[in-house]
């Protein structure tokens, strides 16, 4: 929302234009009035008719009234012309051309009135253009979505349709047709799976389901979940939690998603044999937790477009049976924890940071009240 500031310049100004038309007006009509007086002292005046006495008495009025309108006019024609510019403004907005400002001229109401105008063009316009970036959106993920649901459906299809007219020569041959084909479904399960949760994320109305928990209790149980895993693939974990609170008002299942998908995007793309770092420090009233592991190349030009839906990278990473929607996800629960997700990059390392606001003591009971 915005405050408005009351301004009463302008009804100052008009009040000076009037007492000042009138002064002119009277200034004008003491001239008028001595000429008039000559005139009926030049004439006997009882022999003058009423007729005369009204029409010098027009005259007067006419004097007046035309003198005190036509100064008042001069002092306000410019906030005639400004009216004028601001009415046409408002036409041009009302006719299409949203984003248009108008020039801002003294400050009195007026001018606080344009001020509005711009204020509310501004804001129409940002509308339009979120609203035409949500339409591109929507048509880039119906293409996107169509292009990933189709490739793994075509192999599907035609497995099974060799299946179904028995075209494999031994019974070796029809395991293989049977694991492909699962593989395929798997594959195809994941990226419904995880376009239903962007989906639901994406919404507006969304809301989650909120605890207030130590985030450093729950990586320690992550980690320890992962270890196995991370060993069996010859990699190492150093692992840098701080001996402190992190108590966060977190949707548990979501960051344990968040968590999950940036320590198997480590073990993915990370050489082999490394180390995989995994730290969690607070600073201020944020808990900064990072991830760093050694890759090959860069996996972009612009590290920060991996949190674009769909977007995987170079083409090796294409191989590794990513849905491309795993960090956009991500992102978006980070967001709705009030949060931050970035990415970088240096010295052949990637590094993922999330930043997650803390709770204080007088919040912590109050959310647990």
């Amino acid at each position: 929302m915005r405050n408005i500031k009351r301004i009463h310049k302008l009804s100052f100004q008009l009040l000076g234009a009037i007492t000042l038309s009138l002064i002119v007006s009277i200034l004008v009509i003491m001239p008028v009035s001595r000429l008039i007086s000559y005139f009926i002292d030049k004439h006997d005046p009882e022999n003058l008719s009423i007729a005369v006495y009204y029409s010098l008495a027009v005259i007067i009025f006419f004097v007046i009234i035309t003198t005190f309108i036509a100064t008042f006019i001069i002092l306000i024609s410019k906030k005639l012309r400004y009216l004028k510019l601001v009415s046409n403004s408002i036409h041009k907005i009302a006719n299409g051309e949203i984003g248009l400002t108008i020039e801002l001229r003294g400050k009195d109401e007026l001018t606080q009135l344009a001020d509005n105008i711009n204020y509310m063009s501004k804001e129409l316009n940002d509308k339009f253009e979120k609203e035409r970036a949500l339409e591109q959106e929507k048509n880039e993920l119906i293409t996107n979505v169509s292009h990933d649901l189709r490739t793994p459906l075509t192999s599907i299809i035609g497995y099974l349709d060799l299946l179904k007219k028995g075209h494999y020569s031994n019974q070796q041959q029809l395991q293989d047709y049977l694991e492909i084909t699962y593989q395929k479904s798997n594959r195809l399960k994941i990226l419904i799976d995880e376009l239903f949760e962007y989906t639901r994320l994406a919404n507006q109305d969304f809301k989650l389901n909120k605890n207030v928990m130590d985030i450093g209790d729950l990586l320690e149980q992550i980690i320890g979940e992962y270890l196995p895993i991370i060993e069996n693939e010859q990699l190492l974990v150093n692992k840098l939690i701080e001996n402190s609170d992190f108590k966060v008002f977190m949707d548990v299942e979501r960051l344990v998603r968040v968590f999950d998908n940036l320590i198997n995007n480590a073990i993915k793309y990370s050489d082999k044999p490394s180390e995989i770092t995994i730290s969690l420090q607070k600073k201020e009233n944020h808990s900064f937790f990072q991830i760093l592991n050694k890759v090959e190349q860069p996996p972009s030009q612009d590290i920060n477009k991996l949190f674009e839906r769909f977007y995987m990278g170079d083409t090796a990473r294409m191989g590794k049976n990513g849905s491309g929607l795993g960090l956009a996800i991500s992102k978006r629960i980070i967001e709705l924890h009030s949060g931050e997700i970035t990415a970088d990059y240096q010295d052949q390392t990637i590094i993922f940071q999330v930043k997650l606001p803390l709770i204080k003591d007088n919040e912590y009971d109050l959310k647990n009240s």
